[in-house]
């Protein structure tokens, strides 16, 4: 049984630049095979048992050669298996995405290309530059910057054409022949003024622009340190650059910010960080483990009719609970007779998503806020129901027990979670991280023994962003600062501490 292969466009590098279409083959794949351009959160959509095969193709050094990549995803076709070809850019667009179809074609194997945001456009468009303007350039061309392997021009390029087509040139791959290609155009009379634009890992967080003229490119890139992968474009739009830079304005352009939450949790804050222009770098601290077989949660949804008030104190408590309840065949309708309480607005939002709008909401996303709102409403005769986690804050439950009666529910334990303790431990030695993010004290906690107290110093020249007041606490008690805390306990106030 043959397979059947997937060509797709990963976009210039942005990781929201890629189609809907390119996003549900990979979700359906059994083997991506990988470019380094393409963004490589991607692979993080592949399903379960995924194979990730990376295959390099950076300038002049690929982990393999063109012929066995169009082999690979070949036999891996072969094999029977959905095979994902995830390249930077578009696959057409010096992709050799021709090269890997014609091979695919020819022994028979069913393949689909899915087009990508190219470069040429979506980079310039990035760094302020847009490929035509009325006022510019009616036309453009999209040229490989590459030489022949030995050395020679590309007979196909017609210098004198591109010289004199008053478009706007975009050469990609080209910086290794840069020398060539500002002498070539200004021989066959381009104007020596004609200006020009680098622009280095477009649409990323570390977009790099570099401008000159077409005269003191070479010399200009030479003192910059110019590397690949790098666009050149050559044209009057890059006079533009000023006027449509939105990208690099940003403010988290350029930032690279720790994020310490649990991996089912940091989908918020890592997208945001990524709207802004950021680098998130995702360290999850925690790991949720549910209780299994959970009796006492079963039990006490039986008797939900006994309950005054149930108090939700998490999106993962929500999660839990009403994902018990509709699995012994109940819904919100159960609820009817009882007040919900939430804390925080993230609880809220996800009791929400449940049908149920939070009768009881207070000001603060602490316990203490919350039993200032519940102590002269509650009475003896009141029950009221906290599905919980374990070793949460005893707080709450104690000060609600001595005025009403309050049962408590295990229903998850946050765990440590050390999956990424080398990577926690690189970033921290390479000095480039600009914020680190707590969510909780038990990220702090779990965080510094996953780093161990010898590297706890190197946390120094990181600002530490806490989402609130008992966080801030935590940090304070292990002898770290806090650079700043979030006006509400909240993603969105954390984001705006970091911008502001």
């Amino acid at each position: 049984m043959k397979g059947k292969v997937y060509l797709v466009g990963a976009g210039p590098g942005d990781y929201k630049l890629i189609t809907l279409k390119g996003l549900e083959c990979i979700r359906k794949s059994d083997v991506i095979v990988y470019d380094r351009l393409a963004n490589i959160n991607y692979l993080k959509e592949a399903k379960k048992g995924c194979e990730f095969i990376n295959v390099g193709k950076a300038s002049s050094h690929h982990l393999l050669p063109q012929d066995q990549i169009n082999r690979l995803i070949a036999d891996k076709a072969l094999e029977g298996k959905i095979v994902t070809r995830l390249k930077g850019g578009d696959p057409y667009v010096f992709g050799r995405g021709g090269e890997e179809g014609e091979l695919l074609q020819a022994e028979g194997i069913d393949f689909e290309v899915v087009p990508g945001v190219t470069s040429a456009i979506g980079g310039l468009c990035y760094a302020g530059i847009p490929i035509t303007h009325r006022d510019h350039a009616s036309s453009f061309h999209v040229i490989t910057g590459h030489l022949r392997k030995d050395g020679k021009e590309n007979p196909e390029i017609n210098w004198n054409a591109l010289a004199n087509m008053k478009g706007t040139l975009v050469f990609l791959m080209g910086v290794s022949n840069l020398k060539n290609i500002s002498e070539n155009l200004i021989r066959e009379g381009m104007d020596k003024d004609t200006p020009v634009a680098f622009i280095s890992w477009a649409t990323r967080y570390n977009q790099r622009v570099v401008t000159a003229t077409l005269e003191d490119a070479y010399e200009v890139a030479t003192k910059e340190q110019v590397k690949p992968p790098t666009l050149i474009v050559v044209g009057t739009v890059v006079n533009l650059r000023e006027k449509l830079n939105f990208f690099e304005k940003k403010p988290l352009f350029g930032k690279n910010i720790m994020v310490t939450r649990s991996r089912s949790q940091n989908s918020k804050l890592v997208e945001r960080i990524m709207d802004l222009g950021g680098n998130p770098i995702e360290i999850p601290t925690i790991k949720i483990e549910k209780v299994e077989n959970n009796t006492e949660l079963e039990n006490q949804i039986k008797n939900l009719k006994d309950y005054t008030y149930l108090v939700l104190t998490s999106k993962n408590g929500v999660d839990i609970f009403f994902d018990k309840l509709y699995e012994m065949g109940l819904d919100c309708r159960a609820l009817a007779n009882i007040k919900v309480c939430s804390i925080g607005s993230a609880t809220s939002k996800a009791i929400a998503k449940r049908g149920i709008k939070a009768d009881i909401v207070p000001s603060k996303a602490v316990g203490e806020s919350l039993y200032d709102e519940l102590k002269d409403i509650v009475t003896k005769e009141d029950k009221i129901l906290i599905p919980r986690a374990k070793n949460a804050r005893d707080f709450l439950v104690n000060k609600l027990n001595e005025i009403s009666n309050v049962t408590e529910v295990i229903t998850y334990e946050s765990v440590m979670d050390d999956s990424k303790k080398d990577e926690a431990i690189k970033a921290l030695e390479e000095g480039n991280l600009d914020y680190i993010t707590f969510a909780s004290s038990s990220t702090v906690k779990n965080f510094i023994n996953l780093i161990g107290e010898d590297n706890k110093p190197k946390l120094s020249n990181t600002k530490i962003i806490s989402i609130g007041k008992i966080t801030t606490k935590t940090i304070l008690d292990n002898g770290l600062e806090v650079y700043k805390e979030s006006e509400k306990a909240s993603i969105e106030s954390m984001i705006e501490a970091m911008c502001n």
